[in-house]
Parts: structure tokens; C-alpha cells; sequence
């Protein structure tokens, strides 16, 4: 075994352990350990002026970032599917990039693939510094080993289409081509996007107008399907506060072109935090407050022990608005390091429409 090899192995365990510590410590700070305090890294403020493709590249001074794919698909037949691509960064350490294997990131990937009865995922790890993962911004490339989301030069930085998707995983793969005439849109006030009464945010834009064409393939059956995506980028030091125990969260593709995203912080006082933006099919927006949105669970689904609230009931009576979601799969449990249910729904009621449902900390 080379000395190179064994440093490898040694400095990636560390990262390992690292992790699996703060997933024990997180159930005291909020869903993975995110209302921890975090005043040693960069801080989130108002103001910030974003910059692309700067902006799609990494921000290593704040402690967690994603880049965050999930797609409404459809095959020839009108079967539906649901594809996620994930990529985490998380800063162990603040301070400044130390070089090789002792950069304190690590990255972290997740993958997955879902049909009615069938849902399956992926996780991959890697340490940063040794170009094992990573964001690249001209051309933009996000990848984790051979799992990758690829511009080229023809990407337009103000609505990072077109992009090339692909993970290959023992129970699925897919290959999606995404394009999008829109541009990207700004959550929250400017793209600063607040997730509590007592300051904590998140720097936080989408790109919810990509479509999707290509191919699927699950448990050897392989199928070419279209349909729609939503990415979001999002990057915070403490995104929590110490008392929110996770979030409920949707990406809503409706069926007249406009797009809604909305967020429940849940806290454990009950007085939870509701935030969102409503877009038009042109990409104007309008933020959403707790003031403007009910958000009721309606039926549960019983996964290892934790009931899940997998349908819901929304109304925003200044939208004329009033939706039920229903999960393609109730079933689709990611039971990756920091499990947490995602999945494709469909919207039924005075809109319809599809998107995806996203629930952690339960």
C-alpha cells in the first residue's frame, strides 16, 4: 500500500467520523445539526449582490452549501417518474482552504429514482482538495466522482442551461438533457431568504423553469422520458435556528406555467416559520409569508417508526388557491446518513400540476 493510500484512507475516515459525530450531536440543534451555532464562518446578510457564474460556483467560507436537481419525468406511455441529483458541501472546520487532503470540506452526494411502488437512492462521500468532487463554474460542472451536472460553453450563466445529468448507481442510472429559456429566480427578498423571526438565513436562487428530455432506467428496465426540473442553490452558515427541528418543503411545477416554492419551518413551540415565492410563467415573483399560506398535513405514512406527513393540503386565498398534494410513492425514504423523505407529488384541486415534497427531521 503506498503512503499516498494511506493518508487517503486516514484523512477521508476523519471526515467520516466527523460526520456521523454531528449527525448524533443533531438532534439538539435541528434537522443535521443546522441551528448549531456557527459564528466562526461566513455570515448571511441583506444586500448581497449576486454574481453568475461566479455565484454557481462553491462558497467555502460558509459551512453548508447545495446544488439541488429534482425532476417530474414522464415515459411515452405517461407513466411518471421522479429523478434527484444532490450535491452537499459542508466545511468541517472555518478558516482558510487548507491544501490535499487536509481541506477541511467534505462533499456529499445523493441520487435517486422513484415510480410508483419503487423508490430507489444513492450516497457517495468524498473529501475535498484531491479533486474527487467539486463545482467549476466555466464551463459549469458540478460532479462527484462519476456522478456530474455539465454545462458547456454554450451554458448561459443567468439561467445555467443547457446542462448535461447523469448518476449511475447499482439500481438505476439516468442521462437527462435540461434547457431553460427563463432566468434564474431570486428567492426570499432578493435572494436573501430568511428562515426564522430570529435572523437565520440562507443565500437562496432556483432555476424551477428547466425541461428535461432522456433516458431512465431502474432495476434494468430502461425508458426515454421529458418532463420538468427545479434546481435550487442554496448556501448558509446556521440556516436554523437552535429550536426549528427540520422543514417541510415544495417545489410546485403548476399546470398553467407558473411555479410556487414553499417552506415550513417547524419549531418546537409549534409557532412555525412559513416563507415562499410565487412565480409567473414570464418569472416575475412575490414573496409568501406565514400571513398569506395555510399548510396542512393531511394523511401520514409509518416509516421505520416516524410517521410522515405525505399528503397536504395548501391554500394562498390571494392566489385563488387551494391544492392537495399526493405522493407518487409514499414510500420514497432516502435512508442515506441524514435520512429524510423526498418525492415526486401531484397537485389536485383549483391548480393542477406536479412537483416535489421534501421533509426532514422527522
Amino acid at each position: 500500500m503506498s503512503v499516498k493510500a494511506k493518508i487517503s484512507r486516514r484523512a477521508f475516515a476523519g471526515g467520516l467520523a466527523a460526520l456521523a459525530l454531528h449527525s448524533r450531536r443533531a438532534a439538539a440543534q435541528g434537522y443535521a445539526g443546522l441551528g448549531s451555532n456557527a459564528n466562526d464562518y461566513a455570515q448571511v446578510t441583506p444586500g448581497k449582490i449576486f454574481s453568475f457564474p461566479a455565484d454557481h460556483g462553491p462558497h467555502p467560507d460558509f459551512r453548508i452549501e447545495w446544488w439541488y436537481l429534482t425532476a417530474n419525468l414522464a415515459d411515452t406511455n405517461g407513466t411518471a417518474y421522479g429523478v434527484q441529483w444532490t450535491l452537499f458541501r459542508q466545511a468541517l472546520l472555518p478558516g482558510p482552504q487548507r491544501e490535499g487532503w487536509a481541506n477541511q470540506q467534505i462533499w456529499m452526494a445523493h441520487a435517486a429514482a422513484t415510480r410508483a411502488g419503487t423508490h430507489r437512492f444513492s450516497e457517495c462521500f468524498a473529501r475535498g482538495g484531491v479533486g474527487e468532487a467539486g463545482v467549476e463554474t466555466s464551463p459549469f460542472r458540478a460532479f462527484i466522482d462519476s456522478w456530474e451536472m455539465r454545462g458547456s460553453g454554450d451554458t448561459d450563466p443567468n439561467r445555467i442551461a443547457p446542462l448535461e445529468l447523469t448518476a449511475t448507481a447499482k439500481e438505476f442510472s439516468y442521462t437527462l438533457k435540461l434547457a431553460a429559456d427563463r432566468p434564474l429566480v431570486l428567492q426570499g427578498d432578493g435572494g436573501y431568504s430568511t428562515k426564522s423571526e430570529r435572523g437565520q438565513a440562507s443565500y437562496y436562487y432556483s432555476q424551477p423553469f428547466f425541461k428535461v428530455s432522456g433516458h431512465l432506467s431502474i432495476d434494468d428496465v430502461s425508458v426515454d422520458v421529458s418532463g420538468q426540473a427545479w434546481m435550487d442553490r442554496e448556501w448558509s452558515s446556521q440556516p436554523l435556528a437552535a429550536d426549528q427541528t427540520g422543514w417541510d418543503w415544495f417545489a410546485l411545477h403548476l399546470a398553467s406555467g407558473e411555479k410556487l416554492m414553499l417552506y415550513r419551518m417547524r419549531q418546537k413551540d409549534r409557532n412555525n416559520y412559513i416563507s415562499g415565492t410565487f412565480v409567473s410563467a414570464d418569472g416575475g415573483t412575490r414573496q409568501l409569508t406565514s400571513a398569506d399560506v395555510a399548510m396542512t398535513p393531511k394523511e401520514t405514512v409509518d416509516i421505520n417508526g416516524r410517521k410522515l406527513p405525505v399528503q397536504w393540503d395548501i391554500a394562498i386565498p390571494s392566489l385563488e388557491l387551494a391544492i392537495r398534494s399526493v405522493p407518487l410513492n409514499p414510500h420514497a425514504w432516502m435512508g442515506t446518513g441524514f435520512s429524510y423523505w423526498e418525492g415526486p407529488i401531484s397537485l389536485h384541486g383549483t391548480h393542477a400540476g406536479v412537483g416535489y415534497l421534501e421533509l426532514t427531521g422527522y
